[in-house]
């Protein structure tokens, strides 16, 4: 691309969140947009995703914005005409007697949004998963309206929808740094080969990668890579369509994949591992590995013939909070969307559609959704954004 080009805006990034900040600017005509992502689209942590759709947060902002996703995603093949991979599977949370209280609290909260969700009893999740063991669950949430989707075919979408409109799209476009004019303004971006793109503004939504470019225009972004292994098992017959289970007495999460598979992910974050996203093994430890076999053997006692068929490792973009920066940065010129914390493919069409607002008109008309939650300065002024009711032993992801 040519150094000499200005435009009003550059999205450093072309993963999922990018790619729907550039759709949602195309969407209220804001077409003078460019996304630069410096290997193929969707290509870094964005392809990692389990793809877990569900509204079942503890801070309502977060919950309402994943319900709007969940609009979005219900009507993909009405807006986009791709489906994104979406199985409206449901979505099931059950505690132990000691997060009963929470869940009940979050479960009140969230009906107030109007999120489609209800408690339901044992007997209930027994006719839609007969295979669970059930015992140490004292209380379930049920929303028939969560499932599955696919993060890589989202970001397509995105992609596609945002082209059609005009966005223009370079790929194998790497960033170096930021660029800095009069007042420390970012002006624009320097790419790896020494040229310039000009911008009125950068937008950062490079996941784990944001902290060492935005240090480059002198903003410290506090997100780490944390390590998420997931494990593929083969249960030695197809697994039926179940919803999705997310495990808060045993901590885990069960998907069922297109093929029958399961998918097992961790719940307790207790004790994080980091990593550096260039350079990881891409398969998951034994001791996880063991670890999934023990909770798994647990929660599916009579598997006719496990095996695990696969690993993957991919890397949460964490803040301190767990909960992602959206908006302006100290610096004029810079916007941030980056922190996603494993809650970014769920909230993507909202993050879209929070950031354009707030980059075209300053505010958001999102329902349920307080912009200032997700501030950079929360952190500085010591007010992370919290559940007031989280789940004992799940860390802060909820």
């Amino acid at each position: 691309m040519a150094g000499s080009e200005t435009h009003n805006y550059v999205i450093v990034g072309g993963g999922l969140e990018g790619l729907a900040i550039a759709w949602s600017l195309a969407e209220r005509g804001e077409t003078d947009v460019v996304v630069l992502e410096r290997d193929t689209l969707c290509s870094g942590m964005t392809g990692k995703s389990s793809g877990v759709v569900r509204c079942h947060y503890g801070v309502p902002s977060l919950a309402a914005m994943a319900w709007y996703g969940v609009d979005v995603f219900t009507r993909a093949r009405e807006l986009f005409g791709d489906d994104m991979g979406f199985q409206q599977c449901g979505y099931v949370v059950g505690v132990g007697a000691e997060n009963v209280e929470p869940l009940l609290a979050n479960v009140a909260m969230m009906r107030g949004l109007g999120i489609e969700v209800g408690l339901v009893d044992h007997a209930a999740i027994r006719e839609l998963w007969p295979a669970l063991y059930l015992d140490d669950f004292a209380a379930f949430a049920y929303e028939p309206r969560g499932g599955r989707g696919e993060a890589y075919l989202a970001g397509m979408a995105f992609a596609a929808a945002a082209r059609a409109l005009g966005v223009r799209i370079a790929q194998g476009t790497a960033v170096r740094e930021l660029v800095l004019g009069a007042g420390d303004t970012v002006t624009g971006v320097r790419l790896a080969d020494g040229s310039e793109i000009h911008a009125a503004t950068v937008i950062l939504a490079a996941g784990p990668w944001t902290p060492a470019l935005a240090a480059s225009a002198g903003v410290a972004v506090d997100v780490r890579a944390q390590r998420a292994q997931l494990v593929l098992v083969d249960q030695g017959v197809p697994t039926p369509p179940v919803p999705v289970l997310s495990d808060l007495a045993g901590l885990s999460y069960l998907c069922r994949e297109p093929n029958g598979e399961l998918l097992v992910g961790n719940s307790d974050h207790q004790a994080p591992e980091y990593l550096d996203p260039d350079n990881y093994v891409n398969r998951a430890d034994e001791s996880t590995v063991e670890k999934v076999i023990g909770k798994l053997g647990h929660r599916l006692p009579d598997m006719p013939d496990p095996r695990i068929t696969g690993s993957y490792v991919g890397a949460y973009d964490v803040t301190p909070d767990y909960n992602p920066i959206i908006g302006p940065s100290p610096v004029p010129g810079l916007f941030l969307a980056t922190g996603f914390s494993g809650h970014g493919f769920k909230i993507s069409p909202a993050v879209g559609r929070l950031a354009a607002d707030l980059l075209t008109t300053g505010k958001t008309d999102l329902p349920g959704v307080d912009p200032d939650d997700f501030r950079y300065s929360r952190f500085a002024e010591g007010a992370p954004l919290v559940s007031p009711h989280p789940y004992l032993g799940a860390g802060e992801m909820r």
